[in-house]
């Protein structure tokens, strides 16, 4: 018998196996998020629709790393905020003290919508003084996901 339902994401598990590994080896764990309407992050930090964020226990506080969502407290500015991440937003994590990590795909409407979400993947607009960055063409359909370092 074939199951209706779509497999879970293996983002979530992912991202959690990540996150432990950087922990076991006593290194930070950053994460990456494509930031839209649906994010909820300090929009004064938010650099060209992006913002890394550290997960670490010392820089989090009720850290939770679920199958839809990432939140946690964290101070910015020394001012404590909440933060709320749909899992689909995270564009990569990674250890910030040797860059190793993984990358993820993000914004795609396919996959928010078999999560359920229903998220659409606009780019929140953020006040900026730079240009846009310029546009990209997009990756081929076989093309892997590739981890930049972002500083």
């Amino acid at each position: 018998m074939v199951d209706s339902n779509p497999p879970t994401s293996t983002r979530p598990y992912l991202i959690r196996a990540i996150y432990e590994w950087c922990t076991d080896n006593g290194y930070t764990p950053h994460i990456v998020v494509s930031v839209n309407a649906d994010v909820r992050v300090p929009a004064e930090f938010v650099k060209n629709g992006e913002m890394v964020l550290n997960v670490s226990f010392d820089a989090t506080s009720g850290l939770q790393l679920g199958n839809e969502f990432i939140e946690f407290k964290g101070r910015f500015g020394g001012v404590a905020r909440d933060i709320f991440v749909p899992v689909v937003r995270v564009s990569a994590i990674y250890a910030r003290e040797n860059g190793q990590g993984m990358a993820f795909p993000v914004g795609d409407l396919a996959v928010a919508q078999a999560s359920g979400l229903g998220i659409a993947p606009q780019v929140a607009s953020v006040a900026s003084d730079s240009e846009p960055p310029p546009e990209t063409p997009s990756p081929s359909p076989r093309a892997k996901p590739v981890l930049t370092r972002v500083k």
